[in-house]
């Protein structure tokens, strides 16, 4: 058994290369270049041209991140290649942290605070109440599942809204057939940790942001490319929107003239929400390539129809 392990860091290809070796060591494993030999199982991250036109007999693709947008747009892709995405692999905790982070931030106005300090001003505020501060999140996935869980267990009221029909305690869930419109009507904070898919790209634009409270929050942690930046910029200006937290863009890393960066509304996290941990991913990968050698089904299969 061959598995080719393509990622454009050095150093998480050789981690990913190293721990898939010392899991099935009756496999060769090797980092994938330009004119490597044909493998059984891919791992990986792409971002070049001519993977597939090389590897030829692949038998399944995972991928080396929460996301598999990246894998979906290489040109090539086998139609019927099986695309295995990781299920949280020790990213669940990491997105709870940052956007329990944000919510408190929010909650207890410390960019308020934090403003008063550059003028000077001794300036105690109102907070909010926790009760006060309704949030939705967007996409209840196993990454959103747990933020959605975790912030009602902190006492957020929370809804949440996913494609199909979800159940979960403490959490107000809606679907296809409440509405989009429904849900977002009291979200006075909005996480977005939905997947990239033809169906999410650009859904954020001003209608959709305008359905939004007065003077909500945003949090994009999923894909940048949910969001039209320039609808975002001017639900900004406008003050529809009181701020965002970005940790994700269309272009990455963002470009140093984008106005994101320079905007006294957007804080700005360069991709780093919830990383992907290798040594608890690697694990995963191998169990689920010695379930497809013995021809049994693994979880966490790409919906080709769905993109997720």
């Amino acid at each position: 058994m061959r598995i080719v392990v393509a990622h454009p860091r050095a150093e998480a290809r050789e981690q990913w290369v190293r721990m898939l070796g010392e899991l099935l060591p009756q496999a060769q494993v090797e980092g994938w270049a330009p004119g490597s030999a044909p493998a059984d199982y891919a791992v990986g991250w792409l971002d070049e041209p001519g993977f597939f036109d090389e590897q030829t007999r692949l038998r399944a693709i995972f991928s080396a991140g929460a996301g598999v947008d990246h894998l979906m747009k290489q040109p090539g892709l086998p139609p019927q290649l099986p695309v295995v995405r990781l299920e949280d692999a020790g990213m669940g905790p990491q997105m709870i942290e940052y956007c329990l982070h944000e919510a408190l931030r929010v909650q207890r106005r410390f960019d308020d605070y934090a403003a008063a300090q550059c003028e000077g001003a001794w300036r105690p505020l109102p907070a909010l109440a926790r009760t006060e501060l309704t949030v939705g999140v967007f996409g209840l996935g196993v990454l959103g599942t747990q933020v959605a869980s975790a912030l009602a267990a902190f006492g957020y009221p929370v809804r949440g809204y996913s494609r199909s029909p979800k159940a979960i305690e403490g959490v107000d869930c809606f679907d296809e057939r409440s509405g989009l419109r429904a849900f977002l009507g009291a979200c006075r904070m909005l996480v977005l940790l939905a997947p990239l898919t033809e169906a999410t790209r650009g859904l954020f634009d001003a209608e959709r942001l305008g359905w939004l409270p007065a003077g909500a929050w945003l949090v994009n942690v999923a894909r940048g490319p949910l969001i039209v930046d320039d609808a975002l910029l001017a639900a900004l200006d406008t003050g529809q929107l009181a701020g965002a937290t970005l940790d994700v863009f269309a272009e990455e890393p963002l470009p140093p003239d984008h106005p994101f960066w320079r905007h006294p509304k957007v804080r700005i996290t360069p991709h780093v929400s919830a990383m992907t941990l290798v040594e608890v991913s690697a694990p995963q990968v191998a169990r689920k390539i010695l379930a497809l050698e013995r021809g049994e089904a693994v979880g966490g299969l790409v919906d080709r129809r769905r993109g997720y």
